[in-house]
C-alpha cells in the first residue's frame, strides 16, 4: 500500500469517493459539478487541508480529507478528518488505521497537533467502532448547525 497527498490528477476519484460515501452514509447525492470545485479548491489550496489517498496495485483504494482549525487555546491547530472513503473491496484490511497513522505522523513532522477531530454519524457504530480501537474518544462536545437560506 502507498500512501500519499492527493493531487489534482486525483480529482475524478476524490469526487467518486465523496458522491459514494454522501449516498451510503446519509442517501444524498451531490452534484459533481460543485463537488468537483470542492475537491480542486482544497487540492489547489494546501493552507486549507489535504488530501491523503491510499494506492494498491496503482489504484485508489481509500482516502481522507483533513482540513485544519486553529485553536487559540493550545497555540495549535485541530486536525478535522473529513470525507473518510474506503472502497468496499478493501474495507476491514487496515487502510484507515494506516491513513490515520499518517495523519498523525504529518502532523508531527508539521510540529504536532491541538488533536486529531471527526464528524461521525450517529448510527454508524461500525465506523465509531474502528476509531475507538484507534484510540480515539467521543468529544463531550455537541455540535450545532445552521445552514445559509
Amino acid at each position: 500500500m502507498l500512501l500519499r497527498k492527493g493531487t489534482p490528477k486525483d480529482t475524478e476519484a476524490l469526487v467518486a469517493f465523496n458522491q459514494a460515501m454522501a449516498q451510503e452514509t446519509e442517501g444524498l447525492a451531490l452534484d459533481s459539478d460543485t463537488l468537483s470545485r470542492g475537491v480542486s479548491t482544497l487540492l489547489e489550496n494546501p493552507a486549507k487541508g489535504f488530501y491523503l489517498v491510499a494506492e494498491i496495485d496503482g489504484e485508489i483504494a481509500g482516502s481522507l480529507m483533513v482540513t485544519y482549525e486553529w485553536s487559540d487555546w493550545r497555540a495549535a491547530d485541530y486536525f478535522w478528518i473529513q470525507s473518510v472513503y474506503i472502497k468496499p473491496e478493501h474495507r476491514r484490511k487496515g487502510i484507515y488505521r494506516a491513513l490515520y497513522q499518517e495523519v498523525k505522523a504529518l502532523a508531527e513532522r508539521q510540529g504536532g497537533a491541538a488533536s486529531f477531530r471527526l464528524y461521525v454519524e450517529q448510527e454508524n457504530s461500525r465506523a465509531q467502532q474502528t476509531y475507538q480501537s484507534l484510540g480515539m474518544s467521543q468529544s463531550h462536545y455537541l455540535m450545532y448547525e445552521e445552514k445559509p437560506t
